[in-house]
């Protein structure tokens, strides 16, 4: 065996055993979740956790800025999709937002910002560097599509920033309040209705006139 092939193992039991933690955490809660579940769940020996994780924090730590980071890869994918928005601008942005919320009310999704909200005491720093890794992220790549669309002439925006940022706004904004923070599942009738009022509501003031 090889050390590359090593190294690859080693890398992708350790990303099992956080696929498994966030699991687990977000089953449980912090508090009550305890390492000796997340091995046996993980087909590992309590140690093995240890030995690619140092202690329960630095594993619930690492088990949410994953979640986080795939999270951001699902949702950055979905607005790469504007790079090549094909001719009807209003029916690509419909797209984009219905996906975008279907991906926000995943139960992954869910679960990191319950997770977050909840340990914001015991981690300060947590919620911050989750946001920096999913919603910042998204609202750049968004801004870097809206800003090319502008250059086109097929949105009208001198700060592709701020358009984005209103634009998931209407998105996310309904859709906390649909799901009572989080607490109730939202339709997908409710979440088409809500993407598609955004992206009328974006047009009728960014929209190529």
């Amino acid at each position: 065996m090889t050390s590359t092939t090593t190294a690859r193992g080693r890398i992708d039991k350790r990303q099992a055993i956080l696929d498994v933690a966030f699991t687990v955490f977000a089953r449980r809660g912090y508090d009550k979740a305890c390492v000796q579940e997340i091995a046996d769940e993980a087909g590992v020996a309590k140690p093995t956790v240890y030995n690619h994780l140092n202690d329960k924090q630095t594993l619930f730590r690492h088990a949410v800025l994953a979640a986080a980071d795939a999270v951001a890869a699902e949702t950055l994918a979905i607005v790469d999709r504007l790079r090549e928005p094909g001719d009807d601008l209003s029916v690509a942005l419909i797209t984009m937002a219905r996906a975008l919320l279907v991906e926000c009310s995943g139960e992954r999704a869910r679960s990191l910002r319950a997770l977050t909200y909840a340990q914001l005491a015991a981690f300060p720093d947590l919620a911050d560097t989750v946001l920096e890794r999913t919603s910042r992220r998204v609202a750049e790549a968004l801004a870097d599509r809206l800003a090319r669309l502008a250059l086109s002439g097929r949105l009208q925006t001198d700060d592709p920033a701020q358009a984005a940022e209103q634009l998931l706004a209407l998105l996310t904004a309904p859709l906390e309040a649909r799901s009572r923070l989080g607490t109730r599942e939202v339709s997908d009738a409710e979440q088409r209705d809500i993407a598609d009022a955004a992206v009328r509501t974006f047009l009728s003031a960014y929209g190529s006139h």
